[in-house]
């Protein structure tokens, strides 16, 4: 109780939590169903059954818990208006979860006056959970099947302060071909230790626990990236927009340790 006075945010971060559980008990499902729904949308991006369902079940649960708060949703759009909005990516990653790849997760997030201040990604097929909130730290959860053992870790970003040391990440290729931006990515490339192309919300996260120093992508919208900026934030680092805007509404995500997010823009802006 007296942690609830000093941080009234904790309330909506157990909120955030539960329905974190809520949606990995329903994705779980479709993932190892053998007739799983999917279709195409206007954007020529796909849609599974499980993503409509799990959002819809959040939103049921927001609206009861939250009444007066707003909800943006990747499949069901905006409801409401408010200072307090509920952001959420039901399944990030779906191109995996359609093909049985266990690299996808939901994404929730809280945002008060446009700045993001609770994060959660739950990602129930890699057995891991991460959230942060604003004064609150980031945590990771890495045995989610035992409910009545604290698993739960605080994690921070690393030390490494050269992007000569850095292990990155870069998305997809294509989404910076269309920008224009292939050359500074081979560049990026040519300066960092070490480059994966991940994808998805992974890498995110691996910034925030210190495996990895730069993530960026291009390609996102709000609802890919708001839950990661209390996470990333909260263990120490820096998320901004390509063109270094704060938040989720900018073109594209860099997230860094923070001790190279400078030299990363600088070489993606050039």
């Amino acid at each position: 109780m007296a942690l609830e006075l000093l941080h009234p945010i904790t309330a909506d971060l157990r909120l955030a939590r539960q329905l974190a559980d809520l949606a990995d008990g329903i994705s779980m499902e479709y993932f190892s169903s053998r007739d799983l729904g999917v279709y195409i949308k206007e954007d020529r991006s796909h849609v599974t059954d499980g993503d409509r369902a799990v959002e819809q079940a959040i939103r049921e649960k927001l609206a009861e818990a939250r009444p007066a708060d707003a909800i943006f949703g990747e499949e069901f759009g905006q409801v409401g208006q408010s200072r307090r909005q509920w952001i959420i990516d039901p399944i990030d990653g779906t191109a995996n979860f359609m093909r049985g790849v266990p690299i996808w997760a939901t994404l929730i997030a809280l945002v008060v006056d446009g700045h993001p201040v609770v994060g959660v990604v739950s990602a129930p097929a890699l057995d891991r959970r991460w959230w942060g909130a604003t004064g609150l730290g980031a945590y990771m959860d890495d045995d989610l099947s035992d409910s009545n053992t604290a698993t739960d870790r605080r994690i921070e970003v690393s030390g490494v302060a050269t992007l000569a040391e850095s292990q990155i990440s870069y998305g997809s290729l294509k989404y910076w071909q269309e920008e224009g931006i292939v050359e500074p990515i081979i560049e990026l490339n040519e300066k960092a230790w070490r480059s994966r192309t991940i994808g998805d919300f992974w890498p995110y996260m691996l910034v925030a626990e210190g495996s990895f120093e730069v993530s960026c992508e291009l390609g996102l919208m709000p609802y890919d990236m708001a839950a990661l900026i209390p996470i990333i934030e909260e263990a120490g680092g820096t998320f901004t927009s390509v063109d270094g805007e704060p938040g989720p509404w900018g073109r594209g995500a860099v997230a860094t340790n923070g001790l190279v997010h400078d030299e990363v823009l600088g070489i993606l802006q050039a």
